[in-house]
């Protein structure tokens, strides 16, 4: 019992007794995604879809979705990748995401399908945000140049740029990138190029750069090592939900 008791201590055991399972389905490709209802609904029954980084529905993306549900907010967890294409390396993780950054109307529809999941959930069809971490930082801003029925869209240290060939639309949801100042995997063209598409898309849109931090900055087991290019930035990590829970007091 006192081993059993310190290793608790070390490795404190987390429950996501809130989030209930759902299975869904993509043609005959099984999805398998995390719905969240809030302890306490307000009237409008806003609800946040998650998008996780590149290897999947991880412990991180389930911990935003009950921290979301304890503020009153509806959520849903969304399985991009679909069962058994779950990445177990970082490399079978970068085919996967690139698959769907290069066919980004199947990377839309993945996310469309999880925010109906998100909807019958309980959550307002008209006040639903998306936001993304890493990869489904980069699937957020999908959702908006998807024209999908959201009304905003959140990118955690995200991937932002667009095929060149890709006409740019209006974008009607507001959008907000949460970025690492020193992010070397979103190079100063990549940046350039999304700022420009976000003037041109007559966008509402804000960005705001961190100090300090590198790619993966909110996920506290990404290390602390930034000459990786992913590390975990404390101050970063909380700077950026407080930014991100202001907008969502603004838009919803």
């Amino acid at each position: 019992m006192k081993k059993l008791f310190v290793f608790a201590m070390l490795f404190p055991i987390i429950s996501f007794a809130q989030l209930t399972s759902k299975t869904y389905k993509d043609g005959e490709q099984i999805l398998k995604g995390f719905a969240g209802v809030p302890k306490k609904s307000s009237s409008n029954k806003p609800g946040i879809l998650i998008l996780p980084a590149w290897m999947g529905i991880d412990e991180h993306s389930k911990e935003v979705a009950q921290n979301l549900n304890n503020l009153g907010y509806y959520s849903f967890v969304a399985d991009i990748y679909g069962e058994g294409n779950y990445p177990s390396t970082t490399k079978e993780a970068g085919q996967q995401a690139g698959y769907y950054k290069n066919n980004v109307a199947d990377y839309q529809r993945r996310i469309q399908l999880a925010l109906d999941q998100l909807i019958d959930a309980g959550a307002n069809k008209d006040k639903i945000v998306v936001i993304g971490y890493c990869f489904g930082g980069t699937g957020a801003l999908e959702a908006a140049r998807g024209k999908l029925n959201v009304v905003g869209v959140v990118s955690f240290h995200g991937g932002l740029g667009k095929a060149e060939n890709r006409i740019t639309d209006e974008i009607k949801p507001k959008v907000l990138v949460l970025h690492g100042a020193d992010d070397p995997f979103v190079p100063e063209k990549e940046v350039l190029g999304f700022q420009k598409e976000m003037q041109e898309a007559k966008a509402d849109w804000q960005m705001i750069f961190y100090s300090g931090a590198v790619h993966s900055f909110s996920h506290k087991n990404a290390g602390n090592d930034n000459s990786k290019g992913s590390a975990y930035n404390e101050l970063a990590d909380k700077r950026s939900f407080t930014h991100f829970l202001t907008f969502l007091k603004e838009i919803l």
